[in-house]
């Protein structure tokens, strides 16, 4: 190898050493397609992982979108097993036809390869995202007309589905990995998708070369990033500390002073509000803007308003966030299993046959007559966890009538990353 060549592959491998944080985790997942980007990360990975005495594994999805997938599959599997890592295959038959495709895929492809990770046993999962791939998404939601956030694009950590997804190779052009590839005399594969207009993210690649003599390139693109995230960084923290000071949870419901609230700056209120909603429903994303604001707007003028499966209303000089009856009026599961993904009930002794979880609702309510006492708002008791025996109500611990059962939040509820105190 020429010295020219071995100083750009020492800098890529120093390059993604930085964007792990400096070093290795233990026990590291590989996410690898057989596309350039990915055979590339699971090259300098496997390089760097001897000395750094990390156990890889590596994964692919196959959507079942196209007929060479199986075979890229196989062709990743074969070269994780001349490496000398274990793979596996996972596939997708999920696609009913409707909606996006390309959110369907992601969202499945997120999910399946959390569920591996964590069957695994592995905390960490490597992505091969590159400088590209975030110029591609800031000029994305560029047109969407992101805030902040939205342009922030892909962060170099994130936390998903209980897993913490790394991309250190942000910091890389597509070329300069395929150039390494080449050196190492490793083959990859082209996915013929990657060139089809018909999808956003293609016609948006395709843009940049236009774009190009106006400065805005790829590596402009990617200093946007950088730098809204910093203020990304800088907003959080301005957030928390309001949070810090107006805001409590009780009984499941994120409770905010009035007073406190409306004299936050704008974008501090909505980021506020986007975390109420976020640790009550459990959402993955956050919603849009436009609805979150209106929502505020109404609070201002004390009208009460859902959103996203929660409700929210001024009372009393505090603004309650919680869960909509109507979200969960519905569900029910037996009383030894999680309720609306985060409610968790112990009896006082043995489970009673047929005991099951479900909203308390009107009926059971009226069943508990100390409820005013507790000082919470009728319409977020409705909505509350109760344990029921058919019709019989036999415990609601959050309004008043508690039987000598608990009711608990789950630790490690997820929500939407943009929701401060989330972690």
């Amino acid at each position: 190898m020429t010295a020219p060549a071995a100083t750009a592959d020492a800098a890529l491998a120093k390059g993604l050493l930085a964007g792990l944080g400096g070093a290795l985790p233990p026990r590291l997942g590989v996410a690898v397609s057989g596309g350039g980007d990915s055979m590339a990360l699971l090259s300098l990975l496997h390089g760097l992982s001897a000395a750094a005495g990390t156990d890889l594994e590596t994964v692919t999805v196959d959507h079942g979108l196209r007929p060479e997938a199986a075979g890229e599959a196989a062709f990743v599997a074969r070269r994780a097993s001349a490496l000398g890592l274990s793979h596996e295959t996972l596939r997708w038959r999920g696609w009913d036809g409707q909606g996006n495709l390309q959110n369907a895929a992601r969202e499945a492809r997120y999910r399946l390869m959390a569920d591996w990770a964590e069957r695994r046993g592995l905390p960490c999962v490597a992505l091969g995202h590159t400088a590209d791939d975030q110029a591609e998404t800031v000029l994305m939601r560029l047109a969407r007309r992101s805030g902040v956030d939205g342009l922030s694009a892909m962060a170099p950590r994130s936390n998903r589905h209980g897993i913490t997804w790394l991309r250190p190779l942000l910091f890389a052009r597509r070329e300069a990995l395929r150039g390494h590839l080449r050196r190492a005399a490793v083959e990859w594969v082209d996915d013929p998708s990657n060139d089809d207009p018909r999808f956003a993210r293609i016609q948006t690649r395709q843009s940049l070369a236009a774009l190009a003599p106006l400065g805005i390139d790829v590596e402009a693109l990617a200093e946007v990033a950088r730098n809204m995230a910093t203020a990304r960084e800088a907003l959080k923290s301005q957030t928390d500390r309001t949070a810090g000071d107006i805001l409590r949870m009780e009984a499941g419901a994120q409770v905010m002073q009035a007073e406190g609230f409306f004299a936050a700056p704008e974008e501090i209120r909505r980021r506020l509000m986007i975390h109420a909603l976020g640790q009550v429903n459990g959402g993955t994303y956050p919603p849009r803007r436009g609805p979150v604001a209106a929502l505020i707007a109404g609070l201002a003028e004390g009208q009460a308003a859902t959103l996203g499966g929660c409700q929210a209303l001024l009372r009393r000089g505090e603004i309650w966030v919680f869960r909509e009856y109507n979200a969960v009026h519905d569900l029910r599961v037996p009383a030894d299993q999680l309720w609306d993904r985060r409610w968790r009930a112990t009896p006082p002794e043995g489970l009673p046959q047929g005991a099951e979880l479900r909203a308390l609702g009107a009926e059971g309510l009226a069943q508990c007559p100390d409820w005013r006492s507790l000082g919470r708002p009728r319409a977020m008791l409705l909505s509350t966890p109760a344990i029921w025996q058919g019709a019989r109500l036999l415990a609601a611990p959050l309004a008043g009538l508690d039987e000598k059962w608990h009711v608990q939040r789950e630790s490690g509820v997820e929500c939407n990353e943009t929701a401060p105190l989330s972690h």
